[in-house]
């Protein structure tokens, strides 16, 4: 009877890791094949083939620059938009759903919502032009101009993504005791002292968390960025795209994806080491 029930956890589990292996280990596996391998052997060429494309190094900084651009703001949004609903008695569930509408509109979607509001005959343009801002319709989307497209696709990424990391805080600071808050305000502590020293260093678990999807997603931007700006802004999810689709060179595509999946790691890391939890406060 004990040997049955020492089995059992690792029946329960089976499942899940065997659906793990079939829809995620097993790819990962061929792609990282795929990426070091050429007519069935050991090769670099991919990643060679790699570095030495044209929007490579493009691709590089347009993906981090973005991603260094999106993330802060939307983790310095999500803080104030958690900490605003904490403090909303009545009607904080209807605020919480308006607020993740954009979680339930796919990537795609949300591309095309700014590009009906971005393009040339769109509802930006339309509205400056009624107000007599403008002239003449204005070119955000295209390559002459670089710095509006990247700050229009900047807004949508901001605009589509801030909801799930919003969410994430949200739940970190409802594990915050309500006792320490009102210890510290007892004790005369300033708002920013409180948040400071107790919100932030209670919630970490869920900065942590947030912070490492956040960036992971960020570094495979792709529909957002092919809907306004098609290829006048490559990032590297997009060149994968290409290499794929367009030039039929799978393994340069995997060697793109093993890349991203590098960089993510990386990042991972970094927000493990700077991001320091204790493990008491873990869930």
């Amino acid at each position: 009877m004990a040997a049955n029930r020492s089995v059992v956890p690792y029946l329960l589990i089976a499942p899940a890791v065997l659906f793990l292996a079939l829809l995620f280990i097993v790819p990962l596996v061929q792609t990282i094949w795929l990426a070091v391998s050429q007519d069935g052997s050991f090769s670099v060429a991919n990643f060679q083939t790699l570095t030495s494309d044209l929007n490579f190094a493009s691709a590089i900084r347009n993906t981090f620059l973005l991603t260094l651009v999106v993330v802060p703001i939307q983790v310095a949004m999500a803080l104030v938009m958690g900490s605003m609903v904490a403090k909303v008695g009545g009607g904080r569930e209807t605020i919480l759903w308006i607020w993740t509408i954009p979680l339930g509109i796919s990537d795609l979607a949300a591309g095309l919502v700014w590009l009906s509001i971005l393009q040339n005959s769109g509802y930006l343009n339309s509205l400056l032009f009624e107000l007599g801002i403008i002239s003449r319709q204005a070119n955000w989307l295209t390559y002459q101009t670089p710095v509006a497209l990247f700050i229009g696709i900047a807004i949508a990424e901001i605009w589509r993504g801030t909801a799930i990391v919003m969410v994430i805080i949200v739940a970190g600071l409802n594990q915050v005791p309500k006792e320490f808050r009102e210890a510290a305000e007892i004790f005369g502590a300033s708002r920013w002292t409180r948040f400071c020293r107790i919100t932030l260093p209670l919630i970490r678990p869920a900065l942590q968390s947030a912070l490492i999807l956040r960036t992971v997603l960020a570094f495979e931007v792709f529909a957002v960025v092919y809907a306004l700006g098609g290829t006048n802004m490559p990032v590297l999810v997009g060149e994968a795209y290409t290499w794929q689709n367009q030039n039929q060179n799978y393994g340069v595509a995997a060697a793109y994806a093993v890349l991203i999946m590098i960089i993510s790691l990386a990042a991972t890391v970094v927000y493990l080491k700077a991001v320091k939890v204790d493990p008491e406060r873990l869930p």
